[in-house]
């Protein structure tokens, strides 16, 4: 029954994370694009808000009045409830640019959101990556370590053989534990990066799976969700001037209020002779109101706004020229790094040919050890970058379909 469990549970145990699944677990669970969610909710509320200015307003209250100073014919104590409702009937287009400009802002934090999304999946790609040159550096220096181990230990029996010198033994036990020094400081490194992966991701990453790029090159280029976010930024800024600039202009409004009143301490006499207070009373207001003069308060506003919004238009200026470039030294590199394939497979097939013909001829004691570690370190070193370029190709690619304004995850194959 136990063996059962462990087979039932070992799949789990064995199940690595691939880059297009981390992306997806990212744009879950991150803690900042939960947060910008929220921003995003916020701001649609917002909108609801000011939406409902377009509706009459219903007020209702109650108050209490004792006047110790009343003149015969008053009652000391007055009290009653009333209920009003009142309605804009123009203002200048205030709430029309409110609206607007909340619009835009919602807009421009949904944009953010996707932004956030979009560059985390970059930064996921690179981190992605970089673990799997650093286990492919750990694999190959691990292949390494085990003809050294092997080879120390036949160095050390023709030491007892009295068929080496202790020199012989020493050099190979230092270069065996360099090579497990560099080991320990690689391990080291992807627990680092894997704890980042895990911070960005929401969850504990610990396997790899296997993870590539389509291979498609074109010229198209998509507006940055970054710079959309600005430019309804701006937007959302520059109705917000509009809306400080209404003030100028009349405001017409229309209020009707119904009140219910009641006395205590009322003056016998007045009753008698009919001079009793109002009961209820209904009052119908039509007011206009408009800014005539405030020391320029108004304009100085609006132009602090407009002013907030040269500045964001310098931002998305700077935005575009920036994607441009990345977008075409990301284009550069996918050529760099295929280069730099084509070279790497060609030094890995020469070292590897060179290696193994070195250590017959070391096992033959034809050459040296200096030749034989010489051989043994190009070995290792050129399986590392060939390793190396082809996730930094795979790297190239996701920084290529970013600046290209799409979306990484679903450019992997």
């Amino acid at each position: 029954m136990k063996k059962r469990v462990l087979l039932l549970f070992l799949p789990i145990i064995l199940y690595g994370e691939n880059l297009k699944t981390l992306i997806e677990l990212a744009e879950q669970k991150n803690d900042l694009v939960i947060s910008k969610k929220y921003i995003e909710k916020s701001n649609e509320k917002n909108l609801l808000s000011k939406k409902s200015t377009y509706f009459p307003k219903l007020d209702a209250g109650a108050f209490y009045e004792k006047d110790t100073d009343a003149n015969p014919l008053q009652p000391t104590d007055s009290y009653g409830a009333f209920a009003k409702v009142s309605y804009d009937i123009y203002d200048g287009s205030k709430r029309s640019s409110l609206i607007k400009s909340a619009k835009s802002t919602l807009t421009s934090s949904i944009y953010a959101t996707k932004a956030l999304k979009k560059s985390l999946a970059l930064e996921i790609t690179h981190t992605f990556f970089s673990i799997k040159t650093l286990e492919s550096n750990l694999k190959a220096r691990e292949e390494a370590q085990k003809t050294l181990k092997a080879q120390l230990e036949r160095i050390k029996s023709f030491y007892e053989a009295k068929m080496a010198t202790k020199d012989d033994v020493d050099r190979l036990q230092a270069d065996f534990d360099t090579i497990n020094y560099d080991m320990e400081s690689i391990r080291f490194q992807i627990l680092s990066l894997k704890s980042t992966l895990s911070l960005k991701t929401g969850v504990k990453v610990d396997n790899l799976d296997d993870s590539e790029f389509k291979k498609n090159i074109d010229d198209d280029i998509l507006q940055l969700d970054t710079t959309k976010s600005l430019i309804a930024q701006k937007e959302s800024i520059k109705q917000s001037a509009n809306a400080i600039e209404s003030y100028y202009y009349p405001n017409i409004r229309v209020e009707d209020s119904y009140t219910f009143y009641g006395y205590s301490g009322e003056d016998e006499f007045a009753n008698s002779i009919g001079a009793t207070p109002l009961d209820k009373q209904n009052i119908l207001l039509l007011s206009l109101n408009f800014r005539v003069f405030d020391y320029g308060e108004l304009r100085k506003a609006k132009e602090s706004t407009i002013l907030n919004s040269q500045a964001i238009d310098s931002q998305i200026n700077y935005q575009i020229k920036e994607q441009d470039i990345n977008y075409k030294l990301a284009k550069a590199k996918i050529k760099t790094e295929e280069i730099k394939i084509k070279s790497a497979k060609s030094a890995l097939k020469a070292a590897k040919s060179a290696f193994e013909t070195i250590e017959q001829k070391y096992d033959a004691g034809i050459v040296d050890y200096i030749v034989y570690l010489d051989a043994l370190t190009k070995k290792t070193l050129a399986l590392a970058l060939y390793k190396e370029s082809l996730n930094s190709l795979e790297e190239a690619y996701g920084a290529y379909y970013y600046y290209a304004g799409k979306d990484i995850k679903e450019e992997l194959k």
